[in-house]
């Protein structure tokens, strides 16, 4: 009773529901705010703080900045994150106000996305790898959604989420998505296109696939697209995947089939040169999950399309571990 009272008076300002409007269309800084509201930072930052503590905004440290979105769910108070959500969804759209800054959000956003893309030329890093590799994107997204139902899929999670394309993908499909990445320029992307309509119950935030600050047994459905040939510890990042996996719950793995192409390799500096099904089932098993029979997608690179269930038994210990 306290905590959600304290949470209806910490919504209960103008600005504070502007603010609340403009989170259930993505993640902000501080900065962003400033320009889309037109108010001064240390205000702002008052506002933001008392939200933040009454559990009606999530605040995430990267680097120097520090973003603020609508709760996950991942922690906190659940009435006061439920009560966020619904007077976000509750905002009039036709109000002059928040219609004035959802232009505003519009623009950041623009420039938020040029900024990130000439980041990405200036390292050299503005291509897609399904592209670069000449590989069926759509053929292999249209596999993976053949495996899932149509909607009831839960709490997703998408390992090495690049630019939130497969979370864009899966969002009407699933109650809350999150995406974890390590690189804060691929966030940047990934944030741009979460912007869009119908994606607001969709985030991303920094973090290491091998430790994430994510709650055991978690997500009802986890993704990893075109990530273990990069990884130096392709049994760890499976296990952390199945830390967070609730019991009954889904693992899909999309991955380059074992191939000879150390062009491919050197190119991309990839860590690995694709995996057998053997291989992915060995590594699922060896993490209480249960692998089934992979799909292939024929490409001048194959791609193999993996799903694996955790099993209804408790993890092992070692698993467990990887939490502390």
């Amino acid at each position: 009773m306290d905590s959600l009272l304290a949470a209806l008076r910490a919504a209960a300002e103008p600005t504070r529901l502007r603010l609340l409007a403009l989170a259930g269309r993505g993640a902000f800084c501080v900065t962003e705010f400033c320009e889309i509201l037109g108010q001064s930072q240390p205000r702002l930052s008052r506002h933001l703080k008392l939200m933040t503590e009454a559990g009606l905004l999530e605040r995430v440290r990267e680097g120097a900045n520090a973003w603020y979105a609508l709760p996950s769910g991942d922690a906190g108070d659940p009435a006061a994150t439920g009560l966020a959500r619904d007077l976000a969804a509750r905002l009039p759209d036709d109000d002059a106000v928040l219609a004035a800054d959802a232009r505003q959000a519009a623009r950041v956003l623009a420039e938020r996305a040029r900024a990130a893309s000439e980041t990405f030329r200036r390292q050299g890093a503005d291509w897609d790898e399904m592209r670069a590799l000449d590989l069926p994107a759509a053929a292999v997204e249209q596999r993976l959604l053949d495996l899932l139902p149509d909607h009831g899929l839960g709490r997703l999670l998408d390992i090495g989420t690049g630019t939130g394309r497969l979370l864009e993908v899966l969002a009407p499909r699933v109650a809350a998505g999150l995406g974890i990445d390590a690189s804060k320029a691929m966030l940047a992307l990934a944030r741009t296109r979460l912007a869009g309509e119908g994606l607001g119950h969709c985030s991303v935030r920094q973090g290491d696939m091998y430790r994430m600050p994510l709650a055991d047994a978690s997500f009802d459905l986890v993704t990893m697209h075109m990530v273990l040939h990069y990884a130096e510890d392709p049994a760890g990042a499976i296990a952390e995947a199945a830390r967070v996996l609730r019991p009954g719950g889904r693992l899909i793995i999309v991955e380059l089939a074992a191939h000879d192409r150390a062009d491919v390799i050197e190119r991309f500096a990839h860590r690995w040169s694709g995996f057998s099904p053997a291989q992915l089932a060995a590594l699922l098993g060896a993490n209480a999950l249960l692998a089934e029979p992979p799909a292939l997608v024929d490409a001048p690179l194959p791609i193999l399309v993996c799903p694996a269930r955790r099993s209804a038994e408790a993890l092992p210990a070692r698993l467990s571990a990887l939490a502390v």
